[in-house]
């Protein structure tokens, strides 16, 4: 029996793990859950310590498959990444287990597939965020099947790959039980994975080509982040910068660089930026070149001579002396002051270190490490958006902070008529990591109607239509200009007005049907 039970767990593991971007079979996620339903329902009455036990071999199998490309930047980093996610989920799939103990089948669905969506928007939002496994996201190489995101976002995505799951479950029991087909049952599984599909190719065919656009040039420097970005003077960068833009004789309106191109150490004062003399000096380099805008990544830092003024954020520099640095983009257009937005999403670890208070004295530095220098970066709490030269509008979106829907979708309310996405994708060599990453983003067009153009210091750069299509690339390790027309809109998707509602909806079914379980006696 037990031997039963571990292939129940295993094989649950390898469909989720082998259904994931960008190189899985993207429908071996409507069966994934089926074996591990399965195998609860076996052990329902016996224990939860197994059930959770079962699920966590399940999870840590789908996470490895994954997302084990973490390990290029620590082996510390991708465990810790992976035991957390594991563990979240477990608890959650346990939680189903109890719950269907005391309620019956109807009201035990709706909570799975309720209390998922509250895990998924909760890992959102906390400071151990690792949102890479929403279920949603697994449709980011199938574009085709989930226009409808513009409408419901990634938790539709999730939503729709639960209840596909729990129909093909049933109809599983079913045959188990009855050695045949419950024809009912089989018809709402199919009507269940291809209503949403047929939906999907109505809004994808029903989309018209944006009229206006502004003619970008895409950098991709390919500088190894770990042997030579940080160890270059901005001067030096800015040498580079020009070889780059020099060799494009493509006319463009708005240059686009990556995250922390100009990295040089410590970075520059936030408040002496605009005066500085390496400001002058692009601003110069650029209005010889048509008075382009440009849009790059940058450090910056502000300094705090007592612990009055010192943010949350801040670091100990030495005495008395406190320190913020940010992770930032910034924007020249003409002779305007400069632009600037401090990425506000921010990598555990890296970036940020979860619950400073509490852990800092605790782990140090021995937290998840995407790549980088391990400190906590300040924030800003508007998502700021830029204007060009023309009054166009664009979003600066950086890095880590593509992969949250809700979050980009500000950008677009404020007024961005495109997203541009700034990154280093560096950290995790030639994996699916920079693959997946890259792959996401094209949701985040899908969810808002928005044109991307993407600068990856490595690769891979590119430039995505509002349907969520790859228009051009260049490949990942390799130096060289993208040029294109990017798309302009300001029509505000569904989804874009009203965010998450499937998770509003979500949170009062998951607490209502908890409060009502944990009330009640054993029903069985």
């Amino acid at each position: 029996m037990v031997k039963k039970h571990l292939t129940y767990s295993i094989l649950t593991g390898l469909l989720l793990g082998l259904s994931w971007p960008t190189y899985g079979i993207t429908i071996l996620v409507f069966f994934g859950f089926v074996p591990l339903l399965s195998l609860e329902k076996l052990i329902r009455k016996k224990s939860l310590i197994k059930i959770f036990l079962f699920s966590f071999l399940s999870f840590f199998i789908w996470n490895t498959i994954a997302t084990w490309w973490l390990v290029y930047s620590t082996f510390i980093g991708m465990a810790f990444a992976i035991l957390l996610n594991c563990l979240l989920m477990s608890i959650i799939f346990t939680s189903y287990s109890f719950v269907s103990r005391k309620t019956d089948i109807k009201l035990s669905v709706i909570y799975w597939l309720s209390a998922w969506i509250v895990f998924e928007k909760f890992h959102l939002n906390w400071e151990f965020s690792w949102p890479w496994l929403n279920l949603g996201n697994v449709f980011s190489e199938k574009i085709l099947w989930i226009q409808w995101y513009e409408y419901t976002g990634v938790f539709g995505g999730t939503l729709w790959v639960l209840i596909v799951n729990y129909f093909f479950f049933s109809l599983f029991e079913y045959w188990k039980k009855n050695n045949r087909i419950n024809t009912k049952i089989l018809s709402f599984s199919v009507l269940s994975l291809s209503i949403p599909i047929i939906i999907s190719m109505f809004l994808y065919n029903s989309q018209k080509d944006d009229i206006d656009f502004v003619e970008a040039s895409v950098l991709q420097p390919n500088i190894d982040p770990y042997l030579e970005k940080y160890g270059k003077t901005n001067i030096s960068i800015f040498e580079d910068f020009k070889e780059l833009v020099n060799s494009n004789i493509e006319p463009f309106d708005i240059i686009i660089a990556p995250e922390t191109y100009f990295s040089e150490s410590p970075g520059y004062p936030v408040e002496g930026f605009e005066d500085s003399p390496f400001t002058m000096a692009l601003k110069s380099y650029l209005n010889v070149k048509n008075k382009s805008n440009l849009l790059s990544g940058i450090q910056f830092y502000q300094i705090y001579y007592d612990e009055i003024n010192k943010t949350k954020s801040s670091n100990l520099l030495r005495d008395s002396i406190w320190i913020d640095f940010f992770n930032s983009s910034f924007f020249l257009a003409e002779e305007n002051k400069p632009q600037i937005y401090h990425k506000s999403k921010l990598v555990p670890g890296v970036e940020i270190i979860p619950y400073k208070n509490i852990l800092e004295p605790l782990l140090g530095n021995a937290l998840i490490n995407f790549g980088g220098t391990v400190s906590t970066r300040g924030t800003q709490n508007k998502r700021e958006v830029f204007t060009m030269n023309n009054g166009t509008k664009l979003a600066p979106i950086i890095c880590y902070e593509s992969i949250y829907g809700e979050y980009v979708s500000e950008y677009v309310r404020n007024g961005a008529q495109f997203l541009a996405i700034i990154t280093n994708d560096g950290w995790w060599s030639e994996s699916q990591g920079y693959k997946q990453h890259l792959s996401y983003a094209k949701i985040r067009s899908v969810e808002t109607r928005r044109s991307i153009a993407r600068s990856a210091n490595t690769g891979s750069s590119a430039i995505i239509n509002k349907k969520g299509e790859i228009i051009d690339k260049i490949e990942y390790n390799k130096r060289g200009v993208l040029n294109g027309k990017i798309g302009l809109s300001n029509k505000l998707t569904f989804y874009v007005k009203y965010g998450d509602i499937t998770f509003r909806f979500s949170l009062f079914f998951f607490l209502i049907i908890f409060l009502f379980s944990i009330s009640k006696k054993k029903n069985y």
